[in-house]
């Protein structure tokens, strides 16, 4: 009979289970790659994060992939990013690293938006136009504007007078 398979009366310690709760999720991926897809942003800063994700730690090479001529950059920063890396896990874990170009990071192009219809906007500034001149009758106007216009809201600000 199987040591994991003995009934055990009372409580068992937490101990006993874990080798059975995480060596599937081991098998999978190493506990040092884990905790480096876990904790990119804090090792290697925002920006970089932001156009690069490690994607498998193997015979001491970590493979990153990242957007765009990011890659040659990562080159000349090897060095300070794998000292960065061994000194977040406490340990010479990642000897080098191997860098794969990927378009899935890269931020989507918005399609252009459409000019706002000028019927509309005529509607617009005949609602607003019983209003007295003014701050009152300008934030309005600009807010008729955000609505109707299929873009992004109007940034202008009333002025002062």
């Amino acid at each position: 009979m199987d040591r994991d398979d003995r009934h055990v009366y009372g409580p068992r310690p937490v101990s006993a289970m874990l080798p059975r709760l995480t060596r599937p999720a081991f098998r999978r991926r190493a506990p040092a790659t884990a905790q480096v897809m876990a904790d990119w942003t804090s090792i290697v800063g925002p920006a970089i994060a932001a156009v690069t994700t490690p994607r498998r730690l193997s015979s001491g090479t970590l493979t990153i992939a990242c957007a765009g001529p990011i890659a040659m950059e990562l080159q000349y920063l090897s060095g300070e990013l794998i000292a960065r890396i061994n000194a977040h896990l406490g340990s010479q874990v990642v000897s080098g690293l191997r860098f794969v170009q990927t378009t899935a990071m890269l931020p989507p192009i918005p399609p252009p938006q459409a000019p706002p219809d000028p019927a509309d906007l005529a509607a617009v500034d005949a609602l607003v136009a019983a209003l007295p001149e003014g701050e009152l009758r300008a934030a309005l106007t600009a807010l008729g504007r955000a609505v109707v216009s299929p873009g992004k809201p109007s940034t202008s600000r009333p002025s002062k007078q």
